[in-house]
């Protein structure tokens, strides 16, 4: 898979975008900058938005509601979530009336109630499932509750598998470090139903009413590898959790479409990376792979090798990066990443 082109604005060659949340428009309580104009901007454009987030603990309203204080107007009917997603699966699989085990926030507990089951919080009340989702307020005694349920028998669902969130002051632990504990004690299995499962982009695009879905994120674990399985294109921005060195070595199954900065890169087209003879070139920036070394052409033209430290460069030389390093993986010679720094990219 190789990075495409746009001869018009992005914005502009899709119908709808389903956009996640955390990293992209913003990080905890504030918008990420430029996040709020360019989707207005975008929207006005003709763009139709959807909101598809594995936070499981706030209802969609409250979702609606933050987004609207950050100058993105949205309607909780805009707003699609993995308790959402969870909460159907139970559905799908038990009668309503059924007691389910929350672990979770208040989210969760509303899809829940929403889909006509009984919650219950101990283990002791014989729950039919567990549900187990991030909430900031998850304790010991919650988890506990949950393992004792499961090595009763009770079906573990969770809504979904962020290792980690993106916080103010740094990388937090996500839902799914508190998953893996569970099944780790219990040695039971799991389903997960949130990103990176390819049915909520679907869902979403499906409601959204739209044919061309993009995928906007910024991790490629959840978002960019639940766009390949759901087989949309992806734009992938670098304002959140993985970063340009991580897109430099990423896996087939994790690759986005579009390479961005930030949601700025939503209303402009996008170079095709054109190879010739293994150079990449991006319009005025050109890359390619050496001795499992990454080479960047300098101000003369001459390709020399990246510093091992750390490097910045321009949008389109880190696309050119991008496509060599791709090409070089795919045809077996890949990237030593011992040799690939710390990226730092600018927009021009």
């Amino acid at each position: 898979m190789t990075l495409r082109g746009t001869t018009k604005p992005l914005h502009l060659t899709h119908d709808v975008a389903l956009i996640d949340l955390d990293g992209v428009l913003y990080k905890g309580p504030y918008a990420i900058e430029h996040a709020p104009e360019s989707l207005t901007a975008a929207r006005e454009g003709g763009l139709i938005t959807r909101f598809v987030t594995n936070n499981a603990a706030r209802e969609p309203q409250t979702v609606a509601d933050h987004l609207t204080e950050l100058g993105i107007v949205t309607k909780d009917t805009e707003v699609v979530t993995s308790a959402q997603a969870g909460a159907a699966l139970l559905s799908e699989r038990f009668e309503a009336g059924s007691r389910i085990l929350v672990v979770g926030g208040k989210g969760l507990r509303t899809a829940v109630t929403e889909r006509g089951f009984t919650i219950v919080s101990q283990a002791d009340e014989d729950p039919v499932a567990v549900i187990q989702g991030w909430d900031a307020d998850v304790s010991w005694t919650h988890i506990s509750e949950a393992c004792f349920a499961i090595e009763r028998g009770a079906a573990h669902v969770a809504t979904n598998l962020d290792y980690s969130i993106p916080k103010p002051g740094g990388i937090a632990p996500g839902n799914g470090a508190l998953v893996e504990m569970v099944a780790k004690v219990t040695g039971r299995p799991f389903v997960s139903t949130g990103k990176p499962e390819p049915e909520i982009f679907r869902t979403a695009a499906r409601l959204a009413g739209g044919t061309n879905p993009l995928v906007i994120g910024d991790r490629l674990d959840t978002d960019i590898e639940g766009a390949v399985a759901a087989d949309m294109g992806s734009l992938h921005v670098l304002t959140g959790v993985d970063t340009a060195r991580t897109i430099v070595l990423t896996e087939p199954a994790l690759r986005p479409t579009y390479l961005a900065h930030d949601l700025r890169d939503l209303l402009v087209p996008h170079p095709l990376p054109v190879e010739e003879a293994g150079v990449w070139t991006v319009e005025d920036a050109s890359a390619a792979v050496k001795d499992g070394h990454l080479h960047l052409a300098d101000g003369s033209g001459e390709l020399v090798p990246v510093a091992p430290d750390a490097v910045t460069v321009s949008l389109n030389a880190y696309r050119a990066l991008v496509s060599a390093a791709w090409q070089a993986a795919d045809s077996g010679a890949p990237v030593d990443p011992a040799t690939v720094p710390e990226i730092t990219v600018v927009r021009d």
